[in-house]
């Protein structure tokens, strides 16, 4: 979820020699943290800082996640604050948050401002890897571990900064490993490639191009579009007359969105079409798309959809849908559900960290890495703070009885499934 790999080099680069220029060797208000010496140092609120969209392309799923971030603050302030374990004691929670516009230039400037002038506890990034982008440089720069929500581009992850966590989902080149082992197994030998040039989108095509290059498939169209895409009829043309087996086209929501439309308004069917949000906001896609428009074709099948009972923090996942459809009616999908998760994380940080310096949440993280268990799953990351204990699963949206509505069965792999595909899709 995602700028292109040249922006965010360039962009990391500029903020770094900006920050540096304006800061020194600015430490951060995380850095600068008072040791913990007994409850009566302890603060009277922990501050927890983040940006967001209230508007433009990425607000959908921005705003859904701060929901869900929302929600968890409510419910940890209803019993007292979170509690941090290196005070012994539960502490409110006080939410700063600033409208990016889903403007990842604007979303640099606010996440400097969280940290240089808010001087936040905890910085949570927005939504998605576009508007990550600028907070993972600055957030090192001024060492301040950065809780990544949803930015999974590869990129963001090395060896040399130890300052950022993806809380939810895997890494982005993780995701499309069930899809890839899917078309195989189906010995489909023709695939279509269309991808957004951003690290989200370029990740997942480049890791299907390599395994499935390996695998014997024939790559037949391989092309990237801007992430500003919203028009595929001329694609859908160009991909036609290659004649694929499957199509797949990366990308967000709102490419997603003008894809399905497109293909459905074309009357050019394939034998499998795939896209990557339907699963994540599945309410909006059957509104904006239809039933129609949606029958049949694929999409990865998120935690959202698997009921976990066995959780070890924060609310099993029925309990959470329908609390959460309460308090904010709309947000019952994937994106509130990871907002959630993300404040489940800083909850078990919080409780387990010796003190509140960014290497001790860091140092937190590292000691709860696979023994957390949450509504979205088992949570794990390796050295470079990448989520890799997660997998999504291939789902297809299946019409109901009367075609008034898909539901996601879950196709691959075998071990998770609970409907078989139905392939090639009807009319293809």
């Amino acid at each position: 979820m995602n700028g292109s790999r040249s922006a965010l080099k360039a962009l990391s680069v500029g903020v770094l020699a900006l920050l540096v220029a304006a800061c020194g060797s600015t430490t951060g208000s995380g850095s600068s943290a008072t040791t913990v010496t007994g409850a009566t140092n302890a603060p009277a609120s922990i501050t927890i800082g983040t940006a967001y969209s209230g508007s433009g392309a990425f607000a959908i799923s921005s705003l859904a996640e701060l929901n869900g971030l929302n929600f968890w603050i409510s419910n940890e302030n209803a019993k007292g604050g979170v509690y941090v374990g290196a005070y012994k004691k539960r502490i409110p929670i006080k939410l700063i948050s600033y409208n990016d516009q889903s403007d990842p230039a604007t979303a640099g400037v606010l996440y400097n401002q969280l940290i240089t002038q808010d001087k936040v506890n905890i910085l949570v990034s927005d939504f998605g890897s576009v508007l990550t982008a600028p907070a993972v440089s600055i957030a090192q720069a001024h060492q301040q571990l950065l809780f990544d929500q949803s930015g999974t581009g590869i990129p963001f992850f090395t060896a040399n900064n130890p300052y950022i966590v993806l809380c939810n989902l895997p890494e982005s080149s993780i995701w499309p490993g069930p899809l890839s082992q899917f078309l195989v197994a189906k010995h489909i030998d023709k695939v279509a490639i269309v991808y957004g040039t951003n690290d989200f989108d370029v990740s997942q095509a480049e890791t299907l191009k390599q395994s499935l290059t390996a695998a014997g498939v024939n790559i037949v169209y391989y092309q990237g579009v801007p992430t500003t895409t919203t028009s595929y009829g001329t694609i859908l043309t160009t991909i036609a007359a290659a004649k694929p087996s499957a199509v797949l086209e990366l990308g967000y929501q709102p490419n997603d969105v003008a894809f399905l439309q497109a293909l459905q308004s074309s009357g050019i069917h394939f034998p499998m079409a795939f896209t990557v949000f339907p699963g994540q906001l599945l309410a909006l896609f059957q509104k904006d798309v239809g039933t129609a428009g949606l029958a049949y074709t694929y999409t990865y099948a998120t935690n959202y959809f698997h009921n976990y009972t066995n959780v070890n923090e924060g609310m099993t996942s029925s309990a959470f849908l329908s609390a959460i459809s309460k308090a904010y009616p709309g947000s019952d999908n994937t994106l509130g559900l990871l907002g959630y998760n993300t404040g489940l994380v800083i909850q078990a940080t919080l409780k387990n960290a010796t003190d509140l310096s960014q290497i001790a949440l860091r140092n937190a993280l590292t000691k709860i890495s696979g023994t957390l268990n949450t509504v979205d799953g088992n949570f794990k990351i390796n050295a470079q703070g990448a989520q890799i204990g997660e997998l999504l699963p291939l789902g297809q949206l299946v019409p109901n009885s009367n075609n008034t509505a898909v539901k996601l069965n879950v196709v691959y792999p075998t071990s998770q499934a609970n409907a078989s595909a139905v392939y090639p899709m009807p009319g293809s």
